[in-house]
């Protein structure tokens, strides 16, 4: 039986958390950085205990302004102590509330940084080691960030994007150009089904990139976002695809 974990960005206010985390296996949190605070991170946290979704943080620059997604000049120390304050914050809080950290996914314009940077990509697994080496890394599929992690001994889940379009490079498209997010459900699942069956994802240029799918991720900040959680979880279900976490037996 194939299978995908399915994740979701959560605690970022946009209020459905609660209507996306029925049909996901795993989250990742804000951690005060482009969105939220401790009682959000608490809140979202408790979710998943109800739900039982596995608990992952989600550092992100400290750019409430931005939501995260404008790039910031940044140093490897600045980002491994970045990354670091914002984990410590999420697992206080998962302690607190008796919850086992799962994994950690850089947010927005963090993770794109990392996923082509090395020595960021290198400062961002340092920081999630010294916290936990057992953590999951979610990282972009084949990119620095995952090869940073799998250098360090840290177990990585390839991400794969439903709703993101693709550069010919594998990074994904800039969100100030056309094609970086795709609206239809229909182009979307289209998108999922080659990933899962092919491996392969179409380039915004038309290119086939071969790719590695490990967790299937939905931007939890849209306003579509529970209906589209809804189809994309029956989706996968009715084409037998196994949902869970990644470390799930």
């Amino acid at each position: 039986m194939k299978r995908i974990d399915f994740n979701c960005d959560l605690g970022e206010g946009c209020g459905h958390d609660d209507a996306i985390l029925p049909f996901i296996s795993s989250a990742s949190i804000a951690c005060g950085g482009h969105a939220g605070d401790a009682g959000t991170l608490r809140a979202a946290i408790a979710g998943c205990l109800r739900h039982g979704v596995a608990t992952g943080a989600h550092p992100s620059f400290e750019d409430r302004a931005h939501f995260g997604r404008r790039e910031l000049a940044i140093s490897a120390d600045g980002a491994r102590t970045l990354v670091a304050r914002q984990l410590d914050m999420f697992m206080a809080a998962c302690a607190e509330l008796g919850a086992r950290a799962h994994h950690v996914k850089p947010h927005g314009a963090l993770y794109n940084l990392a996923a082509r940077d090395a020595g960021i990509a290198a400062a961002v697994v340092a920081a999630v080691h010294e916290a936990d080496p057992s953590l999951w890394l979610y990282a972009l599929s084949g990119s620095q960030l995952a090869r940073a992690g799998e250098a360090r001994g840290l177990r990585v889940a390839h991400e794969v994007f439903a709703e993101r379009g693709y550069e010919a490079d594998g990074t994904l498209t800039p969100r100030d150009v056309e094609g970086a997010v795709i609206g239809d459900l229909a182009a979307s699942l289209a998108q999922v089904r080659a990933m899962l069956d092919q491996g392969r994802v179409a380039a915004r240029t038309g290119e086939r990139i071969a790719i590695r799918a490990d967790t299937l991720c939905l931007h939890g900040d849209r306003a579509d976002a529970p209906a589209f959680a809804q189809a994309l979880h029956r989706a996968l279900a009715d084409a037998g695809v196994r949902i869970a976490p990644p470390g799930a037996a």
